[in-house]
């Protein structure tokens, strides 16, 4: 009877030891995982943030080197200040050569074609945006359409452009300011012409850049 008993106790002894081993043994485990994954998530976040922080950094640039610049840097030696005459653009479709001013306030409106500030500047890549009256500079631009051509002078050279679209978009839309990939000179006025007060449309022509002539 005694015997049995022990052999029982022994049992009972032996089966808690394993049941511990094994307890341990999982929080082991699971500890050490669980450093492991928060050790390599650290590692990620910090190689991700490195790169980060690396891609941001200015390319250090030896003494005799200069700052590479891009196409368009080059053409203006410096913008035009507010309200001032920067350049021409004639239309040879209407024979009509009218003054460019930087900005599209009433006063540079008032006075000719006004260039959006926002934009760059004609002949440089991206989108160049001249605005104006339809009852002044602008009143006879819905004879000009698409093949027609647009000459913009300034002082970086003479840029000639060649309307690809016409577009009659709402006051509101401002898809015709967005960028562009290669030199785009976008004219834009109220529509209807014939509109009495303010005119809810924008008659635009999109044109691109055919010809370059920066020696004049």
């Amino acid at each position: 009877m005694r015997k049995k008993q022990k052999r029982r106790t022994g049992r009972l002894v032996l089966l808690s030891l394993a049941i511990s081993f094994v307890v341990f043994g999982l929080w082991f485990s699971g500890t050490n995982s669980y450093k492991f994954l928060k050790g390599y998530f650290l590692f990620k976040t910090g190689e991700a943030a490195t790169e980060t922080v690396a891609s941001s950094q200015p390319k250090p640039q030896s003494v005799e080197e200069e700052p590479v610049k891009k196409e368009s840097d080059s053409l203006y030696i410096e913008r035009p200040e507010e309200g001032e005459e920067f350049g021409n653009l004639y239309i040879p479709k209407l024979e009509a050569n009218l003054p460019i001013f930087h900005g599209t306030d009433e006063d540079e409106l008032e006075k000719g074609v006004g260039h959006f500030a926002g934009s760059v500047l004609p002949g440089e890549r991206d989108n160049s945006v001249l605005s104006g009256h339809r009852d002044t500079v602008f009143r006879k631009l819905g004879e000009v359409g698409k093949g027609d051509l647009l000459v913009v002078t300034t002082s970086a050279g003479e840029f000639t452009y060649k309307v690809r679209k016409v577009k009659i978009v709402n006051a509101d839309d401002r898809s015709i300011i967005v960028p562009r990939p290669r030199p785009t000179l976008t004219v834009t006025t109220c529509y209807p012409f014939n509109f009495i007060g303010d005119a809810p449309d924008r008659y635009i022509l999109i044109a691109d850049l055919i010809e370059s002539n920066t020696e004049i």
